[in-house]
């Protein structure tokens, strides 16, 4: 490495910083976050705007209604050299994170951040607390020692995890005027990172029935929860494997009383798919079994409550995989690209143009479970293959 060049400066730097990134990880991870807890995940944001304040990065805040805003970390380019415009906006270099997770209120409590033969515990730790600190350090060498190819943008959101219901908008302004975006979820448990995933569209479809006592007036009764069974089983059948197409409903409720015809019941789906036109075709058919009434008299309807995109790679991203790779490579790591059926928000940004990677944040396993873990000795060279991409854009056309 030669330390006098910026890229060896900013690999240099980074190689000094594994314990201030697992310090600050500690205090996310410590902090409160589920996805529905918007002053949980505000407070994970302060974190992320001290943080970045601290080192003389611009913080500008987009609130959130009901979820947790979306901060913007702002690095505006300082070289001498041309920058890429789309339309009348800087190309955007945009680093990706989101901060909620999935766990209850009080599970930091119930399970603080620990580390124990090299792995990192907590929730969140991996998915993706520990992309965010990578994120931050990487921007933090970035304005320490200059060097980016153009604006860089550390884009934080609040609500990955229920779908970017508010998000999303965001995200996709920030594709629209970005030249590259790096997504840093957790990198795989092979060290691998992603270059596509699956489309997901998640919904609740709720049944009206019919109340009336089930031994002395059972005639009268319209079934609702009998209405759920035939829909479950219509919508299952719609799974077609060889097409990556997956019908799950994974949430049901229903009824009254043991003793009462179901007056209402409910079902949530989750749909997911590979290819964007088959959204469309399976979406529809799900309308055609809602609208059916496979008990008569019943009644339903549909609510789609989020939904994600799937991550395509074009040539651009191809091209990005390729050069992330080889940087990779040179801070010591074998990436291989990987084909995920997990959604994420990557796919907003690869459904307006931006050339994208996901999954480039150190490596971790099992999240949305109580052993979700962090490889902590993947922090710094994750970070390193990251800057060294960064570096070198130009020479990949990018």
């Amino acid at each position: 490495m030669n330390t006098e060049t910026t890229e060896g400066k900013i690999l240099a730097w980074l190689a000094t910083q594994q314990q201030a990134m697992i310090d600050t990880l500690e205090a996310m991870v410590n902090t409160d976050g589920g996805s529905y807890d918007k002053a949980g995940v505000d407070a994970t944001g302060k974190i992320v705007k001290d943080f970045c304040e601290a080192q003389g990065i611009t913080v500008e805040t987009v609130r959130g209604e009901k979820y947790g805003d979306c901060l913007r970390a702002v690095l505006p380019h300082e070289g001498t050299g041309a920058v890429r415009t789309r339309g009348n906006q800087a190309a955007n270099i945009v680093l990706m994170g989101h901060r909620d997770t999935v766990f209850p209120k009080g599970e930091p409590t119930r399970r603080p951040f620990t580390i124990k033969d090299g792995r990192a515990y907590g929730p969140g730790v991996a998915d993706m607390k520990a992309g965010l600190v990578m994120n931050m350090y990487v921007l933090a060498a970035f304005k320490k020692f200059g060097g980016a190819p153009g604006p860089m943008v550390g884009l934080f959101t609040g609500d990955e995890e229920i779908g970017s219901p508010e998000g999303r908008a965001v995200i996709e302004e920030e594709a629209r005027g970005a030249r590259v975006v790096f997504n840093s979820e957790p990198g795989r448990p092979t060290g691998n990172v992603v270059t596509g995933r699956k489309g997901g569209v998640f919904s609740i479809f709720e049944i009206e029935g019919k109340a009336a006592h089930s031994g002395g007036n059972f005639e009268a009764g319209i079934s609702a929860i009998g209405e759920l069974a035939n829909k479950i089983v219509a919508i299952h059948a719609l799974t077609d494997l060889k097409r990556g197409i997956t019908l799950n409903v994974g949430l049901v409720s229903g009824g009254q009383s043991v003793n009462t015809v179901a007056p209402s019941a409910t079902g949530q789906i989750d749909l997911r798919y590979v290819n964007p036109a088959d959204r469309d075709e399976i979406m529809g058919k799900i309308h055609e079994i809602i609208a059916k009434s496979y008990v008569p008299g019943t009644k339903a309807k549909l609510t789609i409550k989020g939904e994600f995109l799937p991550l395509t790679q074009d040539e651009a991203a191809a091209r990005l995989f390729s050069m992330y790779q080889g940087a990779a490579k040179d801070a010591g790591l074998d990436v291989k690209p990987e084909f995920s059926g997990g959604c994420a928000d990557s796919g907003f940004t690869a459904a307006q143009g931006a050339p994208t990677i996901c999954s480039v944040g150190p490596v971790g396993g099992l999240a949305h479970s109580p052993e979700e873990y962090l490889e902590v000795a993947s922090f710094v060279p994750r970070a390193q293959a990251m800057a060294s991409a960064i570096l070198r854009l130009e020479s990949a056309s990018l």
